[in-house]
Order: structure tokens, then C-alpha cells, then sequence
């Protein structure tokens, strides 16, 4: 989706849309390391291995929540 950004309000109203993805429905916006893995540049256990990285932050449990539903 384009988010116009140009003006105070419209920026606010950009990351309250971005807040409700990663809230609500748990999808992260231009995660490089998924942008990765779906194009095939990393497979699953390269995927793993960034989850590690990153460890038990929010986006290394993210990068975890796909290596698993890689897995089925």
C-alpha cells in the first residue's frame, strides 16, 4: 500500500496503519529477511539463522513464527 506522507496529519495516520498491522494482525512491514526468504535469496536455515541473530526480540519471535510455518 502507498502511504502519502507528505503532511503531519497523513504521517501519523501512516504509522497508526503500520502500528495495527504489527499489532493486530502480526505482519511486519519491509522485513528485509522475509523480503529474503520469499524470494529465494535465503532458504529456511538461513532464515533460522537470522531468527537466532536477533534472538528474543519481537522481530527475531517474528522471524521464529515463520521458520515454522516454513516448516509445514
Amino acid at each position: 500500500a502507498w502511504l502519502d506522507t507528505g503532511t503531519h496529519a497523513s504521517l501519523l495516520d501512516a504509522g497508526n496503519f503500520v502500528r495495527t498491522l504489527t499489532d493486530r494482525q502480526g505482519l511486519q512491514v519491509g522485513s528485509p529477511d522475509e523480503i529474503a526468504y520469499a524470494a529465494g535469496w535465503i532458504d529456511r536455515d538461513g532464515l533460522a539463522a537470522r531468527a537466532k541473530l536477533f534472538g528474543k526480540t519481537g522481530y527475531g519471535a517474528y522471524l521464529d513464527r515463520l521458520v515454522s510455518d516454513a516448516e509445514h
